[in-house]
């Protein structure tokens, strides 16, 4: 795999899977209204938590914050797509181009959406790093991810209320 495109669904139904099982390690699951497997564009849609950009009686700072701690939580998905596709289906490493090409796609997204320095952001991007690795580098997981993503493959769509219940069931949260 040397390339961020899918080679089939099985592909993509682990990698969105690897997306769930992020979002559940960053307590982040409210932030997802609905994945669907069959989206063309994003397979993930986000929760009004998500978009909330804040109002006059909440700080410029508290904004701010929840506009990077989004930022992490989407850097977090995308290493773990990759990291479940690779690690978990195809056992074997993620290549070094394709995380490289993730790091200078997360770095512009940095600068560009929270005008952070390029210290800030390697150290977000570390940080999805090492939680991905130490969750799909675990064997005793791998079972639970084939299962999510054959789930999805199965269902197709599912809810953020789904979502938990799926990951509860599979003892990942």
């Amino acid at each position: 795999m040397n390339t961020l495109q899918y080679l089939n669904e099985d592909d993509r139904a682990y990698g969105l899977a690897g997306m769930m099982v992020a979002l559940a390690s960053l307590n982040a699951l409210d932030r997802v209204a609905t994945v669907s497997i069959d989206n063309d564009g994003p397979m993930v849609e986000f929760s009004h938590e998500y978009y909330f950009s804040g109002s006059p009686s909440i700080s410029p700072k508290s904004t701010w914050d929840n506009l990077v701690q989004n930022f992490h939580i989407t850097t977090s998905m995308v290493v773990s797509n990759v990291l479940s596709r690779t690690l978990v289906r195809l056992k074997e490493e993620a290549p070094n181009d394709i995380l490289n090409e993730i790091f200078s796609q997360v770095k512009l997204e940095g600068h560009d959406v929270c005008s952070l320095e390029d210290d800030e952001i390697k150290e977000l991007y570390d940080d999805a790093i090492r939680r991905s690795m130490r969750i799909f580098r675990n064997p005793r997981v791998h079972p639970a991810i084939d299962q999510l993503s054959k789930i999805i493959s199965r269902k197709r769509s599912l809810s953020g209320r789904e979502i938990l219940d799926e990951l509860h069931l599979l003892q990942l949260i």
